[in-house]
Order: structure tokens, then sequence, then C-alpha cells
């Protein structure tokens, strides 16, 4: 069933409809989630109040196409008060120690670049970080970021900017290729 036909049958409150568009997105919230808090089972808490919150608050969606997007930012939203109130040095695990002997150097490369580009990434300043996760992880247009974020498209543009030539910094003596192919892809 087409996703907007779904929010306005959960606004209406048809819990099946609901539950739906949930399980659309469970991957994607699951995954920007584990992007913040950096643990599985702060992830899990993020994504279960991001549910019991966008169940209590739907019928405050004014544009059922934004449903997604209003999502993400509830989501967003609970995983910062999350760390806030932990008040959470965020680390990374060491995935190499889960990694078998047969797998290809290449392989190990690139979980590393991973794990630097995340690492980055939460070096960011909040503004930063949330644009260029909503940019990238999620696809987003400036005109969605904007909206998300409650400011102008130009300012989603400046903090996009800025946080491309930070990572880039931050990132500096990694192999920039790769950082720079990733970054200016879109």
């Amino acid at each position: 069933m087409d996703e907007i036909k779904l929010v306005k049958k959960a606004r209406k409150g048809d819990d099946t409809a609901f539950e739906e568009l949930i399980c659309l997105y469970e991957d994607q919230l699951y995954r920007t989630a584990y992007l913040y808090v950096q643990n599985k089972e702060d992830a899990l808490d993020v994504v279960q109040e991001t549910v019991y919150k966008a169940y209590l608050s739907l019928a405050q969606l004014k544009k059922p196409h934004y449903f997604k997007t209003w999502l993400i930012r509830i989501l967003i939203h609970n995983a910062n008060e999350l760390l806030r109130k932990k008040k959470k040095v965020v680390k990374f695990e060491d995935t190499s120690k889960y990694e078998t002997i047969e797998e290809s150097t290449n392989q190990t490369n690139q979980t590393e670049q991973n794990l630097d580009l995340k690492a980055a990434i939460h070096q960011l300043d909040e503004s930063y970080q949330t644009a260029i996760i909503l940019y990238y992880y999620h696809d987003l247009s400036i005109h969605q970021i904007a909206w998300h974020m409650n400011v102008p498209e130009g300012t989603v543009k400046t903090y996009l900017h800025r946080a491309r030539n930070s990572l880039k910094k931050l990132l500096e003596g990694s192999d920039q290729t790769w950082i720079n192919s990733s970054l200016m892809m879109r």
C-alpha cells in the first residue's frame, strides 16, 4: 500500500497501518540510532522510544509525505537526549578482532576506513553531524533536511560544506582518495 495512504489510515487510528509504516523503516531507524549511540542496547531503546512517541503524536504530523523525515527527526532527538543524559563518550569497537584470517586486506581496510569516518562524524558539531547523516546515510534532499532541522536551505548547504571540510581535516593521514570520493559523490 502507498505510504501516504498508510499514514492517513494510521492518523485515523488504524494501528495495523502504523505498524506497517514502522516495519517499512525499522532497519533505517536502527542504523541511524546506532550511528548516534554506538551500541546495540541503546540503539534499540532509542528506536523503541521513537516508535512510542511517534504513535502518541501521529495526529500532529501535518504533511503525510514527510512521515519518514518526521520519524527520523524524533529518533535523532531521542538519540541526542539519551547521549546528553548519559553524558556518554562514544567509543568504537575494534571490529578487526571479529575478522577471520581468510578475509582480504581490502575488506579490513574498508572496515577501518568506515570506523575512521564514523569516529570523525561523531566529532562534528551536532548540526553538522545531523546534516551529514541525513544527506549521506538517508539520501534526503537539501529541502527535506532544511525542513527536518527547521533551518533555511542555505544553512543546510553551509552545514554540509563545513562538515565535509571538517571531516577532511579530521581524517588527514588516512587514505584521502576514498575520503574525497565518498564525501563528494553527491
